[in-house]
């Protein structure tokens, strides 16, 4: 059985988007068993977490002896275990990966440059000054990736792949505003065809159950 870590818990502008998501929805999907370790602050800090994930951050995955951190890494090893996440003919198994770095070198960046300014630097001068420019990048990022869908179910035509998974849940990020609703509709249908899956839905809940069953007494 494979072990995961997660946060007990973290503040309500966070909940259900937590990394540790994208491996519970991939275990979901390839059926395979896991368990979760809960973690917290002091956890994090602890010279023996930070053996495990050096920056102190989730998820970590321990598979046997194996032992890796980073979302998309672990997300792609739990694929190679999966035909539904990951293609069996070679070329349609590269692209499937390819989507994956798409998702968190090509996107997401620019998806966190924003929520970094509206969670947290809203009022500020430099953040009121460097919003449009972000918001202009990462609508350019966008339109390109509608241009890409345009006649696709998914990515790679109509089949979903372990690169769906990790777009959709940085797509997710954006959650705060309604920039997909308005300017994207072909990305916001596409991401809840997404979340429609059994599997997302399973993943999501008992990532919000747990939050739920350790949020700080009023």
């Amino acid at each position: 059985m494979m072990h995961l870590t997660a946060f007990r818990w973290v503040p309500p502008f966070a909940q259900g988007l937590v990394r540790d998501l994208r491996v519970r929805w991939a275990l979901e999907e390839a059926e395979l068993q896991y368990d979760v370790r809960l973690i917290g602050p002091d956890d994090q800090k602890s010279q023996a977490y930070r053996k495990l994930q050096p920056f102190g951050q989730v998820p970590v995955l321990h598979d046997g002896d194996l032992c890796l951190f980073e979302s998309g890494a672990i997300v792609l090893h739990i694929a190679e275990r999966s035909a539904i996440l990951m293609p069996l003919e070679a070329s349609a198994k590269e692209r499937a990966r390819v989507w994956v770095f798409a998702a968190t070198n090509s996107l997401e960046q620019h998806i966190q440059n924003l929520t970094q300014i509206d969670l947290f630097n809203a009022d500020s001068a430099w953040g009121i000054e460097r919003r449009p420019a972000v918001m202009e990048m990462l609508r350019d990022r966008l339109q390109k990736l509608t241009d890409w869908m345009t006649g696709r179910h998914y990515l790679e035509n109509e089949t979903f792949t372990v690169g769906d998974l990790m777009m959709t849940t940085v797509l997710r990020i954006l959650r705060h505003i309604d920039l997909l609703e308005k300017e994207f509709p072909e990305l916001h249908a596409y991401r809840l065809r997404c979340e429609a899956r059994p599997a997302f839905q399973k993943a999501l809940g008992d990532q919000m159950k747990a939050f739920a069953d350790h949020a700080p007494t009023p």
